[in-house]
Order: C-alpha cells, then sequence, then structure tokens
C-alpha cells in the first residue's frame, strides 16, 4: 500500500471506526467478528474507493459495505451451528398463554411509548435496546436485527439463512415479546427523548 492508501484508511478508522465496530457489535454480539467486519469494511472500501462517487457520505457509504459483511458473517455462522444445539421448528403460539387471553386479548397491555420517532432518537433507549438484546437468544435476535434495523425482507433473510417463512415469523414474534417486556422491565416508557 501507498502512503495515500494508508492515509485514507487511517482517516476512516479515525472518524467512523468507532461508529462501523459499535453497529457490528450490536448486531453480531462478538467483539471478535465485529472487529473482523469493520477490518474487512475498511479494507473492502480501500479496494472500491475509485468507484466511490461521492453521491452520498463516506460514513453512509462505509455502512453501506459493513451491512453486507455483517450479513456474510451471519451466512458463515449460520453454516458453523454445532450439532449439539439443532433449530427446532417452533411453536407460533408457545408461551403465548402469558401474554394473551384465550379469546386472543392481551392481558398486560404494552405501555405506551409516547413519541416513537422521539424515542429512536434517545441514547438511553439504544443503551437499553443493547442490553435487551443480549438477553434474547442470540439467532432471535440476530434475525429481529435483520429484519427491524439492516431492513432486510423476510424473502431475503429466509433465503440467506435457510429457514422457512413460518421459522423467521416465529423468531421475530418471539424476539419482539420478549424485547417488549425487557424495555418495559427497565423504564423504557419513561425515556422522553433523552439524547
Amino acid at each position: 500500500m501507498n502512503d495515500n492508501t494508508n492515509s485514507a484508511a487511517d482517516q476512516w478508522l479515525v472518524e467512523h471506526g468507532a461508529v462501523l465496530y459499535s453497529y457490528a457489535l450490536m448486531h453480531l454480539r462478538d467483539s471478535h467478528k465485529a472487529e473482523e467486519v469493520v477490518q474487512e469494511t475498511l479494507l473492502a472500501a480501500l479496494q472500491a474507493r475509485d468507484r466511490f462517487s461521492g453521491a452520498a457520505s463516506v460514513r453512509t457509504w462505509l455502512f453501506g459495505i459493513l451491512k453486507h459483511k455483517i450479513i456474510d458473517q451471519f451466512r458463515r455462522d449460520a453454516r458453523e451451528v454445532p450439532l449439539d444445539e439443532p433449530e427446532a421448528v417452533a411453536d407460533p403460539d408457545a408461551g403465548d398463554e402469558d401474554n394473551f387471553t384465550e379469546a386472543g386479548h392481551w392481558r398486560n397491555r404494552p405501555a405506551s411509548w409516547g413519541n416513537p420517532e422521539q424515542m429512536l432518537e434517545s441514547r438511553q433507549f439504544w443503551q437499553i435496546l443493547q442490553l435487551c438484546l443480549e438477553q434474547v437468544p442470540e439467532r432471535q435476535a440476530r434475525l429481529f436485527m435483520m429484519r427491524e434495523t439492516m431492513e432486510n425482507s423476510s424473502e431475503e433473510i429466509c433465503q440467506e439463512l435457510g429457514i422457512t417463512p413460518t421459522n423467521l415469523w416465529t423468531m421475530l414474534h418471539r424476539a419482539r415479546l420478549a424485547l417488549r417486556q425487557c424495555l418495559e422491565k427497565n423504564g423504557i416508557a419513561q425515556i422522553k427523548g433523552e439524547r
């Protein structure tokens, strides 16, 4: 590498490295894997920087590359599922008896979270969400993040991870219920958009 290449990589790492790492860690829940995908992102950016048109900011461009690297890591992880942890096709209604009556109504109505857009801008919300995601089974948390924050379609997720739409729906349902309970238990309804 020449000095210009080293200079660009160093600048990206200083300006964007911490944010890229935090994002990767939130999705992968493993510090080593997060470091690895950030390194892969910066390397891919260096290799493609001549094709970067500048239509978006450098950070947006790097995040686009990072999202693809995270999905690549999910694919690698999906191929390496240990044999002692078989993925059972779950019953979509399992566990719902605690949340719903026989007629299908909420036993405990979800608390009002106020203004959702303001909530998403709250640093405290993201810290609590990260803590709650760590309590959700890893595969459910991964699918939740792919669907809700990376905005992958259900079809893309099923195809990339080799699962059925029913299994995806079941795991997302369970992840959402667990996250809702954890967020409410940790006072998320009281946050008023603090930054």
